[in-house]
């Protein structure tokens, strides 16, 4: 699914086979979850192969590291360059592309270590999420407390928070979970954030106890550009009540909307909602295709 014998990743500066890739199981990444990441999508816009917001997703992963003492001896224009090789590789026009920043050599210590590894590759991927409208539980498991760890640190142990959410949701027949904070209040999704329409107004978590994903910015962006009017404030599970609509936003899952939580429908199917032109517009903006928009380019594959 990820790759085949031709597939072609970047480990520290040099480019091989996938399939030639490995990792020492006494890695201290592998035992103790410590690496952080980044999630990406190149487009094929009128002007070539496009990275969306490319030198915004590995400031963030930069940002990540510094958050958790992981060291990163490349620099953000370095990792652009390497990942628009890396499509240029893999003969890729689309993609996801999964950088990783990890600690490969063997250490049980707790220790942060002196230098990292990093790895990128990239394949087809379509949604995360689907097309169809999402069928969502309130969790049983909580968004971890940030004063644990950054909540603005993408970083690999994290996710195992994610992984149960969600699974639990699948094992009782929804399409996925939404979690609370601490203080009981909408968090996000195990992958994506959440936004909520009601009465013609978006809301959405403020940050603080969430990821800020770079596409809920964008879509927050979208939004205004628009003319939609938009509140960042918490959010109860009693909010959801009456709603006209909701919707998730992410990278993997860019917009797809929701149609209930624990079986309570919004009153709009979703076609109807200001989440269905957001995500009209998000599909045009990083095509390269927006008239309501403009994106600054990092770099153009040809």
């Amino acid at each position: 699914m990820y790759f085949d014998n031709d597939s072609t990743v970047f480990i520290n500066g040099e480019f091989l086979k996938a399939k030639d890739a490995a990792c020492s199981m006494y890695a201290q990444s592998l035992h103790y979850g410590y690496a952080t990441f980044e999630g990406i999508r190149a487009y094929q816009t009128p002007e070539g192969t496009q990275m969306f917001k490319g030198k915004e997703h590995y400031e963030r992963l930069k940002c990540s590291c510094d958050l958790v003492n992981l060291p990163l001896s490349y620099s953000v224009d370095e990792l652009v360059t390497a990942t628009y090789e890396l499509l240029k590789k893999n003969k890729l026009k689309e993609a996801y592309i999964r950088p990783l920043i990890y600690a490969a050599d063997p250490n049980m210590s707790l220790k942060a270590p002196d230098k990292s590894d990093v790895f990128i590759c990239a394949w087809e991927w379509g949604k995360y999420l689907g097309d169809q409208t999402l069928r969502l539980m309130i969790s049983s498991f909580q968004r971890p407390n940030p004063k644990a760890l950054s909540m603005e640190a993408k970083c690999s142990g994290q996710y195992v928070n994610s992984i149960v959410a969600s699974t639990e949701a699948k094992q009782k027949g929804f399409d996925e979970a939404l979690l609370l904070d601490l203080n009981g209040n909408i968090a996000e999704g195990p992958g994506a954030n959440f936004f909520l329409e009601k009465n013609g107004t978006l809301y959405t978590p403020p940050t603080g106890n969430i990821l800020n994903g770079i596409t809920r910015k964008t879509v927050i962006e979208l939004a205004k550009a628009l003319n939609m009017p938009l509140k960042e404030q918490p959010l109860k599970p009693a909010d959801l009540k009456d709603a006209d609509g909701a919707f998730y936003t992410g990278t993997a899952a860019e917009i797809v909307g929701i149609e209930s939580v624990d079986d309570v429908k919004f009153l709009k199917p979703f076609s109807e909602t200001l989440g269905a032109s957001l995500a009209k517009h998000y599909s045009e903006l990083v095509t390269g295709k927006s008239k309501v928009m403009s994106l600054s380019y990092d770099k153009i594959l040809q």
